[in-house]
């Protein structure tokens, strides 16, 4: 004859006679899904050791060399990091694993992306300092390429270092206000969508103008041809990131984090497979193709 309110965090069952806990439902290690996507992350970054050991132990050979090593070294750490960041965005949403996912996503992918476009504008130069009376290497010889590189970087961090300090992520619940039923879900909110919006903004950026720089080189002489892994892998990773949007705000609760997780292991595939697949096939089935002479006769 008398209704009582069920206590925080609980909901009545269907006839109204007794209260049980809510369901608390994120994205953890344990889930099927979460499964997947951790052996997926931990997947690439073994590709990627071992990418980075076959270019290491082959870092004498031509072709190691002519696509610059020390970059290479830097892009397959880069990647090593992109596909270990995806385990952070998997369990509990803490306000440290909050902050942390997306400011290790942003800057990883900047990382990644300058050591591209320095490679790309690289290729650029080198091909037009051949013409007479032009001497352009010099201004881009590998100290001014890391610092390059480290300025592309630094600019992420300083948004990053700015989202963190205004509005940074934090872990929030949604569900029981919204009258969902018996089940809260966690998540992290971005804090500032501004922030947010600027991290992924200078990404598009430097995507966008590493695709623009690799597409004009595309059709350079064969012995430049690294360009065209640049297109095909910046055109998969534009595509991808493109298609993640709609899909990023359509999809409810853990399925968030899952899609923006997806984005991030098929952005780093496309990058690994289309750059360092072909090298490694040469590098370790063709052998015959890693000479000097064979590079040259192209």
């Amino acid at each position: 004859v008398e209704c009582s309110r069920c206590p925080e965090r609980f909901w009545s069952n269907s006839d109204r006679t007794a209260c049980f806990p809510q369901l608390v439902d994120f994205l953890s290690y344990s889930d099927t899904m979460g499964v997947i996507l951790s052996f997926i992350s931990v997947s690439g970054a073994m590709f990627t050791a071992g990418a980075l050991a076959t270019f290491f132990y082959h870092r004498h050979t031509p072709l190691v060399k002519a696509n610059n090593s020390e970059l290479s070294f830097l892009l397959l750490l880069s990647l090593k990091l992109c596909f270990l960041c995806a385990l952070v965005f998997i369990g509990r949403p803490k306000p440290w694993t909050c902050m942390l996912r997306h400011t290790l996503f942003g800057i990883s992918f900047v990382f990644c992306i300058s050591c591209l476009l320095s490679r790309t504008v690289v290729v650029l130069v080198a091909f037009r300092a051949t013409l007479p009376g032009e001497n352009l290497m010099r201004y881009f010889s590998p100290a001014q390429q890391r610092m390059g590189i480290s300025i592309c970087t630094l600019i992420q961090v300083l948004i990053c270092v700015l989202w963190l300090t205004l509005a940074p992520p934090r872990p929030a619940e949604r569900g029981d206000r919204e009258g969902q039923g018996p089940r809260v879900v966690l998540e992290c909110e971005v804090g500032s969508v501004v922030g947010f919006s600027m991290v992924l903004g200078y990404i598009g950026l430097l995507a966008s103008l590493c695709l623009l720089l690799a597409f004009l080189a595309r059709k350079l002489p064969d012995n430049f041809n690294e360009a065209k892994f640049i297109t095909f892998s910046m055109l998969i990773f534009c595509a991808v990131w493109i298609s993640f949007v709609p899909a990023y705000v359509s999809s409810p609760g853990k399925y968030t984090v899952a899609v923006e997780i997806f984005a991030i292991l098929a952005s780093s595939f496309g990058l690994l497979f289309c750059l360092f697949a072909p090298k490694c096939f040469i590098i370790l089935l063709r052998p015959e193709r890693n000479t000097k002479k064979h590079m040259m006769s192209k």
